[in-house]
């Protein structure tokens, strides 16, 4: 008998140990597996501050957004657009109040996704740069110069406009339609689909050559003036302007639309090459033709621009500059404010110093 409580004893204590070490290891395989929610969180929460952005000051300038498209691409020998206000007057006037915003629901499902993809990208490419320019300096307190942060801006808009071009080009293609011209394309989808079966996988990737170039100075100067701008003025304390640690949301909105104003001035004509290869090959773009009345066929990024100057002028390189001027400076301000806004108000912390 005693030898049986002795068994049962040991056993019993066996068995505790056991539970006490499964616990135990239980507990650390809890403390040591991070879970994924919070980080798939945040990312969620900053790719929809990006694309909330985007939208809302997308739309804020739709009407100038159509506007510079048509400038861009009219017939150099029957004008119909002579500069912003008289340009605007007339889409008032023959196509009404819907003739402002029309392609802007095809332009926001493409500029949703961009802009959220292009934010997001921009903080993980700064990071990245970041973590690399502390290991080259060994100074774990560098922070991004603006050289860096125009690299990191550059990678953001190579990977959004990468992302995102077939839909910047059924975008431009409906925009450019009007009262007068064949309705060919009902909608993003229609477009997307049309191209893909009369001209081909590849036709929805014209003009992504003069993209990609134009996007490093564009994207990149954005994100580099807007995010030195600020930097500097929280340094610098000039005329009154950062209250605390903080700018306020006029300065904010005046950093963006220096930002936008040097962006865009740098890399505007590689616009206008891409907006005309996009329109190559469509045998409905009236809109854009030679002095023989034929539509224009584009070999490659350096024919457009060849023939472009050639049949119009280098002046042609800047049709629908006055346009996109006035709407560049409030979409990029209001693009990057809103931005900060949301991520404050869905609680991101901005994580490029990380």
């Amino acid at each position: 008998m005693a030898s049986e409580d002795v068994v049962r004893k040991t056993t019993g204590e066996s068995a505790v140990s056991t539970i006490v070490n499964l616990a135990e290891e239980a507990k650390l395989a809890r403390e040591g597996v991070k879970t994924p929610g919070p980080a798939v969180l945040s990312i969620c929460k900053s790719l929809a501050a990006g694309g909330i952005a985007g939208g809302v000051s997308r739309t804020a300038v739709a009407p100038l957004e159509r506007l510079k498209i048509l400038l861009q691409v009219q017939n150099s020998h029957n004008i119909k657009y002579n500069g912003t206000i008289q340009g605007l007057k007339y889409i008032w006037r023959t196509e009404g109040f819907r003739g402002l915003f029309k392609g802007n629901g095809t332009n926001c499902a493409r500029i949703v996704p961009n802009s959220a993809v292009k934010f997001f990208s921009y903080e993980e490419a700064s990071r990245g740069i970041l973590w690399l320019y502390r290991q080259q300096t060994g100074n774990e307190d560098a922070q991004l110069t603006p050289v860096l942060r125009l690299g990191a801006g550059a990678t953001a808009g190579i990977i959004a406009m990468s992302a995102t071009y077939p839909m910047d080009l059924a975008r431009g293609r409906i925009t450019v339609q009007t009262e007068k011209s064949p309705y060919q394309y009902r909608g993003l989808f229609h477009a997307l689909r049309t191209v893909l079966v009369e001209e081909g996988p590849r036709a929805l990737y014209k003009g992504w050559l003069p993209s990609v170039i134009g996007v490093i100075p564009y994207v990149g100067l954005n994100f580099s003036v807007y995010e030195s701008l600020k930097e500097w003025l929280v340094k610098t304390r000039p005329f009154g302007l950062v209250d605390g640690s903080e700018l306020s949301v006029t300065t904010k909105l005046a950093c963006g639309a220096a930002a936008g104003t040097v962006g865009q001035t740098v890399a505007y004509p590689l616009d206008v090459i891409r907006r005309r290869m996009q329109m190559g090959g469509w045998k409905d773009a009236a809109s854009i033709v030679t002095g023989d009345g034929k539509p224009v066929e584009y070999s490659g990024m350096a024919d457009a621009f060849q023939k472009t100057v050639r049949n119009e002028g280098f002046g042609a390189l800047y049709k629908g500059l006055v346009p996109n001027s006035v709407k560049v400076v409030p979409s990029i301000a209001i693009a990057f404010v809103t931005y900060e806004m949301v991520k404050d108000v869905l609680g991101v912390e901005m994580r490029i110093s990380d």
